[in-house]
């Protein structure tokens, strides 16, 4: 069971980016395809896809707007392995493609505390559709806690 835990504090907000700093180019991971470096490129155009400076596709249905949606942010459940992700934020696909870990690293942790700051607006989430200012939250940190474990940090 993993912590139910939201970027609206800041003590959570610092806990992931310490844990992002911890993370290397070469740390292995426990479960999944993409490397270390693919994860930030993955979590930066996924922050992006929210701050609605990068377009997603969407894949929501009736179900993931309201059933899974509400299993993912408001249960202590730990998400799922292996869950594909939309084209347009897979590193593999037509996401990013790293290019400088250090550079990346940076800019994974600047999205992380631009959507947490208290003026950022949202867009809908491709597959939970719209959310509320505390969903996105909670997503936000749900989402780069699971990438985090996923590398053991």
């Amino acid at each position: 069971m993993r912590p139910h835990r939201s970027l609206e504090t800041a003590a959570n907000v610092e806990d992931l980016i310490v844990r992002i700093g911890r993370l290397e180019s070469t740390t292995c991971r426990r479960w999944g395809t993409m490397t270390a470096h693919e994860v930030l490129c993955h979590l930066a155009d996924s922050f992006l896809v929210v701050l609605g400076e990068r377009h997603a596709s969407p894949a929501d249905s009736w179900w993931s707007r309201n059933v899974i949606k509400w299993i993912a942010l408001h249960t202590p459940l730990p998400w799922p392995h292996g869950v594909p992700t939309r084209p347009e934020i897979d590193p593999r696909r037509g996401g990013t493609k790293p290019l400088e870990f250090a550079r990346d690293q940076a800019h994974v942790v600047e999205l992380i505390r631009r959507v947490a700051r208290p003026e950022a607006s949202f867009r809908r989430h491709p597959f939970f559709g719209a959310m509320t200012r505390d969903e996105w939250l909670l997503w936000g940190y749900g989402h780069v806690d699971h990438h985090l474990r996923q590398f053991g940090l």
